[in-house]
């Protein structure tokens, strides 16, 4: 099969020390360009609304709110789908380029020669692993327990094995959300950005997080708490925190590696 069409693969990237100063400039930048296209961020953060109270209502409807509890901790690990169509917002705006709603909703299609569905195919199954994981460590110290919905059995958490469970749940939760969180921070934006394979992604995007770890650590602490928080109440708050973080991220990117001279797949759709 011949590639001849197909771009040079990109240099492997220098990466540069984070600074809480880059921390602050970035989210300073993911604020602005969320105020400066604001129906795209909303549109962004929309579709997290709606899939959050879809997963409440069919839970709810179904009986077994206990995956309330599963899929909201996990509901975060899968921000970075979303985060890709912000990242390409800010980086139109840093072109010069005016985004647009083809070029936004047309992205994944663009993409799919490349290696960026390799790091989703990754992303979706560390989620999976982590529902299978949540569900039996919640079926292993909550199985025998009378409950019928979380909403109105708080005791039950209270009890010996209510509180171990929640201790499990949220160590194993934690190390596979910080799992993805190093290989995707750095690496989703510049699987977008650059010519690389996904495996060199992930690795840069891990070294770039040891390299720089009370900052990023700060950073993944931040991005965890603000959208727990924005979760709160009926996932309404995503509408305005998932696009800023999104941009914001891309912006962080780019002042921890070394940026490029070069980028055909923006000039591509510029004329």
């Amino acid at each position: 099969m011949t590639t001849e069409n197909a771009p040079e693969p990109s240099r492997v990237p220098d990466i540069y020390t984070v600074t809480f100063t880059m921390l602050k400039s970035a989210l300073k930048s993911g604020w602005s360009d969320f105020v400066a296209y604001p129906l795209f961020g909303l549109f962004f953060g929309g579709v997290y609304v709606i899939g959050g109270l879809l997963i409440w209502y069919i839970t709810s409807l179904t009986g077994d709110t206990y995956w309330i509890m599963i899929l909201g901790f996990g509901f975060p690990l899968i921000g970075p789908f979303l985060a890709v169509g912000l990242y390409e917002i800010s980086r139109c705006r840093e072109k010069g380029v005016t985004p647009t709603w083809g070029r936004l909703l047309s992205m994944a299609y663009r993409q799919k020669n490349r290696q960026f569905p390799s790091i989703i195919v990754v992303v979706v199954f560390i989620f999976m692993v982590w529902t299978f994981v949540g569900h039996m460590i919640f079926a292993v110290f909550m199985g025998l327990s009378t409950m019928t919905n979380v909403s109105t059995s708080y005791d039950v958490f209270l009890t010996a094995n209510g509180l171990t469970m929640l201790a499990v749940g949220s160590t194993v939760g934690a190390v596979l959300a910080g799992l993805i969180y190093a290989i995707t921070v750095m690496g989703l934006p510049l699987l977008l950005d650059r010519e690389l394979d996904f495996v060199t992604a992930m690795i840069v995007s891990f070294q770039t997080v040891l390299q720089s770890l009370p900052v990023m650590l700060i950073w993944g602490g931040l991005i965890a708490v603000t959208l727990g928080l924005a979760m709160l109440p009926f996932f309404l708050g995503l509408l305005i925190a998932l696009p800023v973080l999104g941009h914001a991220s891309w912006h962080l990117y780019r002042g921890a590696l070394s940026p490029r001279r070069h980028d055909p797949y923006m000039e591509e759709d510029e004329l």
